[in-house]
């Protein structure tokens, strides 16, 4: 049986002030996927996930998140997804156990902070500020705060970036296990090996449209098959293997 949309865009439309970021965009996100959206610096996809998340107007075109129209329930839509937050977001004064209850205050839901954080593996890290964590610890309290409210749809934009091997891997299995509860994962990310490695199926945005929408297999299938061959051999290794085999797998603080 064929996976329903949970995300439905149509012909969506962006212009600024004469600038038209994105031409025409229709995809679907299907409902328990890890979904990447990916594309160069400018592409359009940050301006396209903005109008999904309810942070942007759209100037034209229709968006159904979870059988919502963004036009008319976006409030509604607001209550049924988690949207990465970056560092600009948290209150330095605050530790993470505060944090997280001032986020479920805003949601006006009733959590418990130390299962929160047990979900990313951070309760160690209960009454720390977040201006002394680590960088992998930064990217996961972001995670967890997507799921205060448990959302059926997290939006994270390149959860990865700059982390050291450890941290990247152990966050892709927090990603996995995130899907694996039954939430749906939008991620964007500049790795293609993370999204090769990660994604369900990914979406090529460029020049404001959608250049190619698959699953990796099948792209990277495709592109053998019009000839393509790497100048070097591929190994069943690569270095990030070598590395996390010779310094371990457990997380790095």
């Amino acid at each position: 049986m064929a996976k329903q949309p949970i995300i439905t865009v149509t012909d969506l439309v962006k212009q600024y002030d004469g600038l038209t970021a994105v031409k025409g965009i229709s995809f679907e996100v299907h409902e328990g996927e890890i979904f990447g959206l990916l594309g160069p610096n400018g592409a359009g996809k940050t301006t396209t996930l903005e109008i999904i998340e309810t942070l942007r107007d759209k100037t034209s075109g229709r968006i159904l998140v979870d059988g919502l129209d963004i036009d008319t329930q976006a409030s509604q839509i607001k209550q049924r997804i988690g949207v990465q937050l970056q560092a600009a977001g948290y209150y330095p004064g605050l530790n993470l156990t505060e944090l997280l209850k001032l986020f479920a205050g805003l949601y006006g839901v009733g959590i418990d902070p130390i299962q929160m954080l047990a979900k990313v593996n951070l309760t160690d890290k209960a009454k720390a500020l977040y201006k002394d964590l680590s960088g992998g610890q930064k990217q996961r309290f972001s995670i967890a705060t997507t799921l205060i409210n448990n959302p059926r749809i997290i939006f994270l934009d390149e959860p990865t970036t700059g982390l050291d091997p450890q941290a990247r891997r152990n966050l892709w299995e927090l990603i996995r296990e995130i899907r694996t509860a039954g939430t749906t994962v939008v991620i964007t990310t500049h790795y293609m090996d993370e999204a090769e490695e990660l994604c369900d199926r990914v979406a090529f945005v460029d020049g404001g449209h959608i250049v190619g929408i698959n699953t990796p297999d099948t792209f990277i299938d495709q592109l053998i098959e019009r000839g393509f061959e790497r100048k070097k051999h591929t190994k069943l290794a690569n270095l990030e293997d070598v590395f996390i085999d010779l310094t371990g797998k457990e997380w790095r603080e």
